[in-house]
């Protein structure tokens, strides 16, 4: 058992840790993670005990997570959005513990959220992207529900170890097509990311799996197995946070030297950006649509330097016109300028005159102060330290009159006609874009 539990609980403890680092912000990547993580502890938990309630237990929790994640692949612009997540959590809540209070062959109806979850994701596959991921997610879910019965249930399928070992590489399967369209989603590349990383991880398994497997099999102690279990995840965590770990290093290693800390942390966020970027020229195969959801991505993550560095938008070719020399091909000036660009966008949304709470000033205010300013008006203490008169009247505005929600709306409209200049200019000015943008405009011909 140890020879298979092992690399099992590596690879999938690696991945859960992979897809939380490649965006901590993003709840479908936590819930695929979480479904990974509670697979290698059911793992763990089947090597020490076998067929015992708790490894039985957790084996369930990956299909009602699994839910969760199909349900977090459906469009952000659902108006049923909001209720699917909540309906989820209540339910799975409900079944984890109808699953602890049931036999084995009872604990099967965690399978039922996991069924209602790839109903939601056919319901609206035509709006899902990539298109396969509907019908690929749903493969893998029962080749995973079958194991599960396999375990679980009457029926017998072989070796309850290679058993697991399938069932896990339905699980690395899910964490492979939740990193695609996250990738997806965000208009950047994944395999030389997810390679660089994989690669990392079986280094490590090598190194720490296999003489945490050879422990495991030279003793019979529970504590010993444990503890090797507990080694090979700490180092998979390394591997899969690769970088959140050196930041949070440096912070303590360089606590009184801010500087170098920062210099070090603009140098880690280049390093992890560079294999995620698209290629150059990607942008001419965006459609409006996708260019309008890019840039307001990139309004949300205004912020945070290493999400505009992946970002497509930083081959705007006003980016282009922005930089000279050498400087045109750095990524790092390339973002900097992009956050220049959306920072003059939005501003061109102001009305004339001071500041203001009427409608026409709703859009600035929604993009400048809560994208451009990082204004986080609905924390429960929000720091007001610094801020001008004019952001602290905005900030008092948006707690007592702005319902979160109506700022979301606001937020995506103001991203809308950021986005829409920004189109206008860069098919006017790119002689690419023209020749594209006539040969849409070009009503069809009929035939006398």
């Amino acid at each position: 058992m140890p020879a298979i539990a092992v690399p099992a609980f590596a690879l999938t403890w690696w991945l859960a840790c992979y897809l939380v680092g490649r965006d901590p912000g993003r709840s479908m990547l936590w819930r695929a993670a979480g479904a990974l993580v509670s697979y290698a502890v059911a793992v763990a938990a089947w090597t020490i005990a076998p067929d015992g309630a708790v490894a039985q237990i957790l084996l369930c929790v990956p299909a009602l997570v699994w839910a969760g994640t199909a349900v977090g692949l459906l469009p952000d612009e659902l108006p049923e959005r909001r209720q699917i997540d909540r309906g989820w959590l209540v339910l799975s809540a409900v079944f984890l513990m109808t699953v602890a209070a049931l036999p084995a062959e009872g604990r099967l109806v965690a399978l039922a959220p996991l069924v209602g979850g790839l109903v939601l994701l056919w319901r609206f596959g035509d709006q899902v992207r990539p298109r396969m991921l509907p019908a690929a997610i749903t493969a893998a879910a029962v080749l995973y529900g079958l194991g599960l019965i396999a375990l679980l249930g009457p029926v017998d399928l072989g070796s309850p170890a290679l058993v697991l070992a399938a069932m896990g590489l339905d699980l690395l399967l899910l964490g492979y097509l939740v990193a695609v369209a996250d990738a997806v989603d965000s208009g950047e590349r994944l395999l030389p990311d997810l390679r660089r990383s994989a690669v990392g991880a079986v280094v490590a398994a090598l190194l720490a799996g296999g003489p945490a497997a050879l422990t495991m099999l030279a003793t019979d102690r529970r504590i010993v197995d444990v503890l090797q279990f507990a080694l090979v995840a700490v180092v998979m965590t390394y591997a899969g946070l690769a970088g959140p770990v050196r930041r949070g290093l440096d912070r303590l290693a360089f606590v009184h030297d801010d500087r170098l800390r920062l210099d070090r942390a603009a140098l880690l966020l280049l390093v992890e950006a560079l294999p995620r970027r698209r290629e150059r020229h990607h942008l001419i195969t965006l459609s409006e649509p996708e260019f309008q959801r890019l840039t307001k991505r990139a309004l949300d993550n205004f912020g945070d330097l290493g999400r505009l560095l992946r970002s497509p938008l930083i081959d705007l070719p006003t980016v282009d016109r922005r930089l000279t020399g050498r400087g045109a091909e750095k990524p790092l000036a390339r973002a900097i300028e992009l956050r220049a660009v959306l920072t003059e966008s939005v501003a061109r949304l102001k009305p004339p005159g001071l500041f203001g709470t009427t409608e026409e000033w709703r859009y600035y205010n929604a993009l400048h102060y809560c994208c451009v300013r990082g204004l986080r008006p609905y924390d429960r203490h929000p720091a007001i330290d610094g801020l001008d008169a004019d952001a602290v009247r905005a900030m008092e505005w948006f707690r007592r009159y702005v319902p979160r929600r109506r700022l979301q709306q606001w937020q995506a409209e103001g991203a809308r006609l950021v986005a829409e200049r920004l189109w206008a200019e860069l098919i006017r000015t790119d002689p690419r874009w023209l020749t594209r943008a006539g040969a849409l405009a070009t009503p069809p011909t009929r035939n006398p």
